[in-house]
């Protein structure tokens, strides 16, 4: 039996955890429940699954939390902060972590499940994208047991041979990996017309079921340049050695190449209950409550190379990665503030883009020791993306 805590139960990827755990009572328990700001989600949530505890990031929204709560006979205790996300994280009782608090704010959490040993299913690539080294330190020196949920980086771990070990890729006689994308809602879209795209268009994704940050991601493809980031430090390749290429109808989730010639694709329906239930069993294989693939209505694959021009973000994230820790923390800040922006309306689709980009160009290098400097380096960087926010709009 795996007593579970779910960081960030009310996402996509928690309900989708949850319907998973829901398949398979006799395996799987309940500990933590956590959310942000969606209130009577998370409340309707530990009415049906029963955690031991509820924990909501915001301090303010305590009180509603209690009150919803023993409302609807919930007896969960409740409790608030980032110290509470830590704590249901890192608890003696917990053997496993879903990490699926999107953005900067899962960081803490996720890395208090690592230090404590815990058997982590990662679903905030940003944890890696802000800190890689620390957090690969800290996976390594605590014992703990990192799995990707990721579609991608499940789809390449199923796909590695099984003497692999993280960071030592030179033993495993892997060429390359081949990151799959689908491009997103605007593939064919003129290049031209990008700009005058709302946020209901990029958040209408033809494959994937997804929240509205990460839906704009996908779109931009910076999502594609996060995951690119998280490979290099999941699997210990250089950037050279990843490829992302485009594959619209998101049935081949990715592939890794070895040197002998054979290419080895991991294959499925588009739905997260795949890679979530291989995580949550693993070594095992569970009913996920997925439909299998059907091969005889599969009538098209195709793939092609991302266009440099329509997914300028892409770009970004690549050379990120290739100048090191402190520019890829700094475009991850400088990406979440745009996004916001764009959702809030206030900038346009291409000036994500245009931000991130400045942001970049005006950081130097900084060494990033220990998490504090992360999360000061962090802010830093979304103030001065702030800044740039606010110029742009008066523009």
């Amino acid at each position: 039996m795996q007593t579970i805590t779910l960081l960030g139960a009310t996402g996509s990827i928690g309900l989708s955890t949850l319907d998973v755990i829901a398949r398979h009572p006799d395996r799987f328990r309940v500990f933590a429940l956590t959310a942000h700001k969606n209130i009577d989600a998370l409340v309707e949530l530990a009415r049906q699954h029963r955690p031991e505890y509820l924990v909501v990031a915001d301090k303010s929204n305590y009180a509603e939390v209690q009150e919803k709560a023993r409302a609807l006979g919930v007896t969960a205790e409740i409790l608030a902060g980032e110290q509470a996300l830590m704590e249901v994280s890192s608890d003696s009782r917990v053997t496993t972590v879903m990490a699926a608090i999107v953005g900067a704010a899962g960081l803490r959490p996720t890395l208090s499940a690592v230090q404590a040993g815990k058997r982590v299913l990662l679903a905030n690539k940003e944890a890696l994208v802000m800190s890689g080294q620390l957090f690969i330190d800290a996976v390594n020196q605590s014992g703990a047991e990192l799995l990707p949920v990721d579609s991608e980086h499940n789809a390449i771990f199923q796909c590695l041979p099984e003497q692999f070990q993280y960071g030592q890729p030179e033993t495993s006689g892997i060429e390359r990996i081949l990151l799959t994308g689908s491009g997103g809602p605007f593939l064919t879209t003129p290049v031209e017309a990008l700009e005058a795209v709302t946020p209901e268009q990029a958040c209408a994704h033809p494959n994937w079921s997804m929240g509205r940050k990460i839906s704009v991601d996908s779109a931009t493809m910076m999502n594609k340049g996060l995951e690119f980031i998280e490979a290099c430090w999941l699997f210990g390749l250089e950037p050279e050695q990843i490829q992302v290429v485009l594959h619209p109808q998101s049935v081949i989730h990715s592939m890794v190449q070895y040197r002998d010639g054979s290419v080895i694709a991991q294959m499925g329906q588009p739905d997260m209950r795949t890679p979530i239930a291989h995580c949550l069993a693993y070594p095992e294989r569970i009913q996920a409550g997925v439909e299998p693939l059907n091969f005889a209505a599969l009538t098209d694959f195709s793939f092609t190379t991302p266009d440099t021009q329509r997914y300028p973000n892409l770009m970004l994230a690549i050379d990120a990665c290739c100048a090191g820790q402190s520019a890829t923390t700094a475009l991850n800040a400088a990406n979440e503030v745009a996004v916001e922006g764009f959702l809030q309306r206030r900038i346009g689709f291409t000036t994500i883009a245009l931000l991130n980009r400045r942001v970049l160009e005006s950081i130097q290098p900084q060494e990033l020791y220990a998490i504090d400097d992360i999360i000061a380096w962090d802010r830093e960087c979304r103030q001065l993306a702030q800044q740039y926010l606010e110029s742009l709009e008066q523009a």
